[in-house]
């Protein structure tokens, strides 16, 4: 569709969390005055963009997709990486919620109007207003590459696992591999069997589990096409599960060695240098940062054609890389997997708000929003996926779709009270994020003893949710117009 002059609700974001949220406000109305602006040629967000040999979904998908857009195509337990892209392609053909979205637009700058109530935003194609905004961006969706010295020197060629080269030929090559946390855990066993020799490069090593993987056969599929409650059951036990994981790693993280026994039998197993061993063992309590699943990662490693270097990455030379020790290791082709920028998302630079300051300048590196949702100080801004939602154990999916349910009874709030703005009141949203903290401070994730992307520049972790994921689903139950500053027409209220 081509972009609107004006539009009631724009959604920054066709992934998981904008398409979710489309699809919830179409379900209640829909002629709904609805958009979403995608900056690529398609819908799928980050899994349409991680192509990366070997990509998959480390969360069971029967938790890991739509509740209601239930599937029985899925290949296997855990899904790779071209069928959620496939899913979430037909799920917007399905909804309706693919005809409201303007592809190769990208937001460029949204600026709040404060006496006509509005929000002045500037794409890529061009300019338009909207009463309502959505960021759903992502936390995962900006690749970042460290400015190693002398990166601009290399000879050879380099990419981050997230935007992957396809046409350059990995055979025969020597490769450094940046980093080790979940994308590299994929694709180095994949990598390994072309390349003449690969290095990878760890910072700090993760505790690995394996991964219960398995194809789904015929007969289970057709069960949950014939009998969808079946499916829904399952879907009811891997969610049970997943939240009593979630509960050793917030409220009882004195069962966590059971954990690390089973990681560490793993290691054994599949490690029988004692020395490689000794590299690969985290001296932080498992789940600070996010387990890994794997079945092959650990066993790759092992290789001879693969070396691994513990002293990490501290600049780069014109046909190799220099380690912590000041050794240099010929390669002709680095693959970054150094992960993303959850606590400065880009799109917070782009959003200013009432004051005239952008939310990066408001969050000033360390991110807060009331409920994960919204910002004092940016009325009509709705954030999809924001500060302390994230998970170490259990599917974001059901997050994003408890913030849907609060954003769409918020939008419905304001055509039922006919309000220009909501705005949530900033003392509610400093208390609640004061109760945030508290409740991470018992957490692994905090107390653990690792060094994670969960914490910001300023010491506080701004990227996870603290406890069961069904508090959070019941705190975003209704929108709680009493926490907001509304206006009317030619009117204010509080």
């Amino acid at each position: 569709m081509k972009l609107p002059e004006h539009v009631e609700t724009l959604i920054v974001g066709a992934g998981f969390a904008g398409m979710g949220l489309a699809a919830r406000v179409l379900r209640d109305d829909p002629a709904a005055d609805v958009v979403l602006i995608e900056r690529a040629a398609d819908v799928g967000g980050t899994w349409r963009d991680n192509t990366y040999p070997g990509c998959a979904c480390d969360v069971p998908t029967a938790l890991y997709s739509y509740s209601f857009a239930p599937s029985a195509d899925w290949s296997h337990t855990f899904a790779r990486q071209p069928e959620i892209y496939a899913y979430l392609k037909k799920v917007a053909a399905d909804t309706g919620v693919g005809d409201r979205v303007v592809l190769n637009c990208e937001l460029e700058a949204a600026i709040w109007d404060e006496g006509m109530s509005l929000w002045h935003i500037q794409t890529s194609q061009g300019a338009l207003t909207a009463k309502a905004l959505v960021a759903a961006t992502g936390a995962l969706s900006t690749p970042k590459v460290p400015d190693f010295p002398g990166l601009d020197q290399f000879s050879g060629t380099t990419f981050h696992s997230a935007t992957w080269n396809h046409e350059h030929d990995l055979r025969g090559g020597r490769i450094a591999v940046i980093g080790t946390g979940a994308s590299a855990v994929q694709f180095v066993p994949e990598i390994v069997e072309e390349a003449t020799h690969v290095t990878v490069f760890q910072r700090t090593p993760a505790w690995v589990i394996p991964r219960a993987d398995r194809s789904l056969p015929p007969i289970q599929k057709a069960l949950y096409t014939k009998v969808p409650a079946a499916q829904k059951a399952v879907r009811g036990t891997v969610y049970g599960f997943r939240e009593a994981l979630g509960a050793a790693m917030s409220h009882a993280t004195w069962v966590l060695p059971a954990f690390e026994m089973v990681a560490k039998a793993h290691l054994r197993r599949q490690v029988k240098d004692p020395g490689l061993r000794r590299k690969l063992t985290p001296d932080f309590t498992i789940g600070c940062k996010r387990m890994l699943l794997s079945n092959d990662w650990l066993r790759t490693l092992d290789r001879a054609d693969v070396s691994l270097v513990d002293s990490g990455l501290v600049s780069v030379t014109e046909d190799g890389v220099v380690d912590g020790h000041g050794i240099e290791h010929k390669v002709d082709t680095i693959i970054f997997a150094t992960g993303f920028t959850p606590t400065e998302p880009p799109v917070a630079h782009l959003i200013t708000g009432r004051s005239g300051a952008t939310l990066a300048e408001q969050w000033n590196g360390s991110p807060s929003a009331y409920k994960g949702t919204t910002v004092s100080g940016f009325p009509n801004l709705f954030l999809m996926y924001g500060p302390n939602t994230n998970l170490g154990h259990s599917s974001i999916v059901y997050m994003l779709e408890s913030q849907a349910e609060y954003v769409n009874d918020a939008l419905n709030t304001m055509k039922r009270e006919g309000l220009d703005t909501l705005d949530v009141n900033e003392s509610v949203q400093v208390q609640y994020n004061k109760g945030i903290q508290h409740e991470l401070k018992r957490t692994v994730w905090n107390k653990g003893g690792c060094s994670s992307w969960y914490i910001d520049a300023e010491g506080r972790n701004s990227v996870q949710w603290p406890t069961f994921t069904f508090t959070f689903r019941s705190l975003l139950g209704n929108f709680d117009r009493e926490n907001y500053s509304a206006r009317k027409i030619e009117s204010v209220e509080a």
